[in-house]
């Protein structure tokens, strides 16, 4: 360990680790930082759904989901409008148990835009993306890009390489089918 840099705060026991000189960081933080390379998979899908932007928007929201997907159940929804709406927070059970903690940091009805974070702790943390674009006059093409990053346990890891592009291709098309179909008939499909 190196001794502290003379313009550093006074630790308890100096050397301490947070104080340690990092080369590679010198003259930005000049501290130890653990870095890591991430360990990621990174998806786009294009949906072609049978409503405009602005019918479909609305239902990209943790409550209006259970309209139309069978077992989507969140813990709870902390909304002031009682929708999805930006800073909305959100829970669901998580596949490794516990619970995943959704935050949407953006909701623009006017560019047809959502963009959600999800954080599972100490598992992964992903950021999904969908963007609504007008295909005629009755039909919208929603973009949903889905970033899932490990946050370096084991479980994060094999999460990650799971999350394969056949992976992803079922899911989207799953998703695709089940609301095309809510738009349809306004009445949802069975969970398989």
């Amino acid at each position: 360990m190196t001794e502290p840099r003379p313009d550093t705060p006074d630790c308890a026991s100096p050397p301490c680790l947070a104080h340690e000189l990092d080369p590679l960081w010198s003259g930005r933080a000049g501290y130890a930082v653990p870095l890591r390379a991430p360990v990621r998979a990174e998806h786009s899908y294009v949906q072609r759904l049978c409503a405009t932007p602005a019918q479909v928007l609305p239902l990209l929201c943790p409550v209006r989901e259970t309209d139309w997907i069978a077992d989507w159940r969140p813990q709870y929804v902390i909304s002031a409008s009682g929708l999805a709406e930006p800073d909305c927070v959100f829970a669901t059970p998580a596949p490794a148990g516990g619970s995943a903690l959704w935050y949407v940091t953006r909701h623009d009805a006017l560019q047809g835009y959502v963009e959600m974070v999800r954080f599972v702790p100490e598992h992964t943390a992903c950021r999904l993306e969908i963007w609504l674009q007008a295909d005629g006059d009755s039909a919208c093409l929603a973009t949903v890009r889905y970033r899932l990053t490990s946050l370096g346990s084991v479980a994060g890891d094999a999460a990650v390489a799971a999350y394969t592009a056949e992976h992803y291709l079922a899911f989207m098309r799953d998703w695709e089918r089940r609301l095309n179909h809510w738009l349809r008939t306004g009445r949802c499909l069975p969970a398989d």
